[in-house]
């Protein structure tokens, strides 16, 4: 067995849990997906560079950031796994428009053109998974653009706190309601399209609401106190 399937299984099941993935051709993919070691602060590809790959974090994570015109850098978000990034630009052959840099030592999964291949192709269901991945990113961009333009900054901050639950929770609520994500401050004012100073002082006033509680890149979420609020 290659060294690299069980990592390969463990990022598919994270990211299509529906997905029925034949033990075959995961032994086919894996010498097609090797595992790739950063160092903290290394880049795995640039801002403007076309990927001859996407990426999965195994561990550790990447930070995707922009740097603007005026050589202002954005955090944008800090993957963790088993999220998929580089999709986009690697399936469309275009430059990328983030960085991709590793915030400490990481191991990333790298899926090439042959790997892909072999997704498509031998995987029964994967096109409709990854097209439906894509629809749902697509949307909650959609969604953030048209808050950050029409509505308030309360409104747009409760947008992007719910389009994160759906992306990063951790598990299922628990018994109070509670439910953990992945997620910085930083990356929360990103998608809001708002000031860390202002996305800080919402986070403080939901935390004395009773609604959320912080810990260190992760946010806890009471659901209907989120409901409640939409």
């Amino acid at each position: 067995m290659s060294e690299t399937v069980p990592e390969l299984r463990r990022v598919l099941q994270g990211n299509f849990p529906n997905l029925a993935l034949p033990d075959a051709v995961l032994q086919r993919l894996g010498p097609l997906a090797p595992v790739r070691k950063l160092a903290a602060g290394r880049s795995l590809f640039t801002q403007g560079q076309v990927p001859r790959a996407f990426y999965a974090v195994v561990a550790g994570e990447i930070e995707a950031r922009f740097t603007g015109p005026n050589g202002e850098v954005s955090s944008l978000e800090h993957v963790q796994f088993p999220r998929l990034f580089g999709l986009a630009a690697f399936a469309a052959e275009q430059a990328s428009s983030y960085e991709a840099l590793a915030t400490q030592p990481s191991r990333v999964l790298v899926l090439g053109a042959a790997a892909y291949t072999v997704l498509m192709d031998e995987i029964p269901g994967f096109a409709r998974a990854l097209l439906r991945e894509f629809a749902q990113r697509y949307g909650g961009t959609l969604r953030l653009l048209e808050a950050s333009r029409h509505r308030s900054a309360a409104e747009r901050f409760g947008l992007a706190l719910a389009q994160l639950l759906r992306e990063r929770a951790e598990g299922a609520p628990d018994a109070e309601g509670w439910q953990c994500l992945r997620s910085s401050q930083a990356e929360l004012a990103a998608l809001a399209g708002l000031s860390r100073q202002t996305v800080n002082q919402m986070l403080g006033a939901a935390v004395a609401e009773g609604y959320l509680r912080l810990g260190y890149r992760r946010i806890w979420v009471l659901q209907a106190g989120l409901r409640s609020r939409a």
